[in-house]
């Protein structure tokens, strides 16, 4: 079929999907995002700068070649990245839909003893250059423990069981992102806020609403995401002078989440307005603290400014503001990693290919299923290997078959 003659890029998708019958919620569900994010690229008021998601557009309304909705002259051939999937899966889902009535071990974890396993889980996850493989293999017995402990108990003890059970779905979620199938990261996420309702703790509460936020925003939802985060941080910001260094990191974190959400809309003001107080949050908490899970700090705030800048699309404050962080300051490998890919991104941005390589390559060292797994990072490295010229092409192959993925 030819391509809609003087149709925009945003024209052809609402074409194409009209022709087959389908509804802009429908389609959106089929790609995993959100009907007003489709909305606002078939209207043009949002760039579809994703590979994955173009190519997922383009399967969706089978169509084999992406030409269709590009409107490029040559041919496109829809040849998607390939798809990575948690290690241990089988075990983790298993474990996630086991029965309503399960057998009880004979000497069930206490509260505090199932504390201490989540909270090295949580290091595991910062510290290990294969986070999901390593925690992937934990969290079975994590899941099965966490959920026959509340039964168990009652009263104060009993919220203290979900408040630790919330903890374990939170991780779920963060391992299980852009690696399982929708239905079951939704599932862990749900069962996270569901625990944290019942452990009645605004600290939980407030972790709830991070996570939740996160698969909001990762599934277009961004003004509902914002509406969840920024509802959390305004119901904890009463309880700060008094609370904990743990609520205010919470309320930092929630800040940050906040920014980033802000900066992918293209909303400048809002984005740094969010940053600049999760910055002032971390300036009163002591030096070198860092939040157990969200590892919120000082350095996370300086990782997340590199972030902002990237998403805002002005690569030139982005860089510059990676010129004051030490790298070995941020607690967490996989954000370390998150540093360099955001430097890959700016300077793919600057239209500097062999940068971006450079960062990429840094980037896989650090963490390499920080870099596997997260669709950003995968979908950069593929459209390096399509910009590369000359000696750097090779670099470039190199580096998508490290990743994983599969040149389009």
């Amino acid at each position: 079929m030819t391509n809609p003659a003087g149709m925009t890029f945003g024209e052809r998708i609402r074409f194409h999907r009209e022709r087959r019958g389908m509804t802009r919620p429908v389609l959106a569900g089929l790609v995993g995002r959100g009907p007003d994010w489709l909305k606002k690229i078939e209207r043009g008021e949002r760039e579809l700068r994703d590979y994955t998601l173009l190519v997922r557009l383009a399967n969706a309304l089978r169509l084999s070649d992406l030409s269709e909705l590009t409107g490029d002259p040559v041919p496109r051939p829809v040849v998607p990245a390939a798809r990575l999937v948690l290690p241990n899966l089988d075990e983790v889902r298993e474990a996630i839909r086991g029965p309503l009535f399960p057998v009880e071990p004979p000497e069930p974890p206490s509260v505090d003893a199932l504390r201490g396993r989540v909270a090295e889980a949580w290091r595991l996850w910062h510290v290990s250059r294969f986070n999901r493989t390593e925690v992937g293999a934990l969290l079975p017995g994590l899941i099965r423990d966490a959920s026959c402990l509340p039964r168990r108990l009652e009263g104060s003890d009993r919220r203290k069981a979900y408040k630790v059970q919330a903890d374990v779905w939170h991780l779920a979620q963060q391992a299980t992102a852009y690696a399982v199938e929708a239905e079951l990261y939704w599932l862990i996420a749900d069962r996270g806020r569901q625990a944290a309702v019942e452990a009645d703790d605004p600290l939980c509460l407030a972790g709830a609403s991070w996570t939740w936020g996160n698969g909001l925003r990762e599934t277009g939802y961004a003004d509902e995401a914002i509406r969840v985060v920024e509802q959390a941080a305004e119901a904890i910001k009463p309880r700060l002078e008094e609370g904990s260094d743990d609520l205010r990191a919470m309320y930092g974190a929630l800040r940050l989440h906040a920014a980033i959400t802000y900066a992918r809309e293209g909303q400048e003001g809002d984005a740094w307005r969010s940053w600049d107080d999760a910055d002032r949050t971390a300036r009163r908490l002591p030096n070198g603290y860092a939040h157990s899970w969200t590892v919120f700090g000082s350095a996370n705030v300086a990782v997340h400014g590199v972030s902002v800048g990237v998403d805002l699309r002005t690569p030139g404050a982005a860089l510059s503001r990676a010129e004051d962080i030490e790298l070995g300051s941020v607690p967490s490998v996989e954000r370390r990693s998150r540093v360099l890919i955001e430097l890959g991104r700016a300077q793919r941005q600057r239209k500097d290919i062999a940068g971006a390589v450079h960062w990429m390559r840094k980037a896989v060292d650090v963490s390499p299923e920080a870099v596997r797994f997260t669709p950003m990072a995968r979908d950069l490295t593929a459209a390096l290997v399509k910009e590369a010229r000359g000696p750097l092409s090779r670099d470039a192959h190199e580096l998508a078959e490290e990743v994983g993925v599969l040149a389009a």
